[in-house]
């Protein structure tokens, strides 16, 4: 069924993406394995040559062609410009969220369409089952909130071979095929640049500016090093220097990026605004009906609150009934029934 189907697998150098072109093959599919190059910053130690040269001797392995695809320009403006952009606009983006769409499901599937690809493959932790975006049975690990961009158009070309299985389970059968890079640690940091700290990259465009930390009552307990850089729920990166409760931790729970002020609290914040407004909302297939109740989440791996989404005069909302449903502008919300992926939206 799957013979002379021709995929092209995005390989990182990391045991996800390896053990996927290793499954794609077994099932017969016509494999060729491709390390996608992006935009690295000049002032960070670089880790991309390694990366691929891990994938490159997974591919020598399995026996498949081997590919680099340049996508540096892309991935600098769909990606990084955006980002930093939405920094400085007292945002709080998500950068994996643009990387899917723009890079790995936007140009990469194009640059493989023109080559003749039926399929696309990533070592992603979720499902496919027909036209349908479904959480990975591996509920840690899944990564359906940073795929809620995909639609039923794009989830045609789009294969997750390890979606059904548990990390363990992917280290256990990388080990068994004896792959390379079955006991490589996972990556930490922004999406496909090294082990970069998101932070450590805005400063390099964003100019810093010393601000203060108030409490709830907007006393001044301490100072940190500028709000935009700081996300609701944040409890690390600030200074308090004027409270002897330094065992109990403080937690952002409001920013003010004009001012150049954080407002935190030992409460961490839960709740959010009972109605929230979306923007750049997506749905994976047809857009459901008016005032649908569903799940949601506004973080990765946040727990799933219950929600009524309506739209409003073309615009969209939602309405938070129960559970928590933390707000920050800039932020993804994502939306399940049950274990299947509806879509999401930017909260405005």
């Amino acid at each position: 069924m799957n013979k002379g189907k021709k995929v092209f697998v995005g390989m990182s150098g990391g045991v996800d993406s390896s053990l996927s072109a290793a499954l794609l093959k077994e099932q017969g599919y016509d494999v060729t394995g491709v390390f996608i190059k992006v935009w690295q910053p000049d002032f960070i130690e670089c880790t991309w040559k390694e990366d691929r040269l891990d994938a490159m001797r997974v591919a020598s392995e399995l026996d498949i062609p081997f590919v680099t695809l340049d996508l540096e320009k892309e991935y600098k403006q769909g990606v990084i410009d955006y980002m930093i952009e939405e920094y400085r606009s007292g945002r709080t983006p998500n950068p994996d969220v643009m990387c899917n769409r723009e890079v790995k499901f936007g140009a990469f599937w194009e640059w493989a369409e023109a080559q003749g690809a039926d399929y696309i493959a990533t070592g992603h932790y979720a499902v496919t089952d027909h036209k349908q975006l479904l959480m990975s049975k591996d509920t840690n690990k899944d990564q359906t909130y940073f795929l809620w961009t995909l639609t039923s158009k794009d989830l045609e070309h789009v294969l997750f071979p390890i979606g059904h299985m548990t990390k363990d389970e992917v280290r256990n059968e990388a080990q068994k095929r004896n792959l390379y890079t079955s006991s490589k640690k996972d990556s930490q940091g922004l999406c496909f640049v090294g082990t970069i700290d998101l932070k450590t990259l805005l400063k390099e465009y964003i100019k810093q500016e010393k601000g203060e930390v108030v409490d709830e009552t907007g006393r001044v307990i301490g100072q940190h090093e500028g709000a935009i850089f700081y996300t609701i729920g944040e409890r690390h990166g600030f200074t308090i220097v004027t409270t002897t409760e330094v065992s109990t931790p403080y937690y952002v729970i409001a920013k003010d990026t004009e001012a150049n002020r954080l407002v935190v609290s030992h409460t961490k914040p839960l709740s959010s605004e009972e109605e929230i407004v979306l923007e750049k909302v997506s749905f994976v297939q047809e857009e459901p009906g008016e005032g649908v109740v569903c799940q949601a989440r506004g973080r990765y791996r946040a727990p799933l609150a219950t929600v009524t989404l309506h739209k409003d005069n073309e615009v969209w909302k939602v309405t938070r009934k129960e559970g928590e449903l933390l707000f920050t502008s800039g932020q993804s919300v994502v939306f399940y029934d049950g274990s299947q992926c509806l879509g999401g939206g930017i909260m405005k």
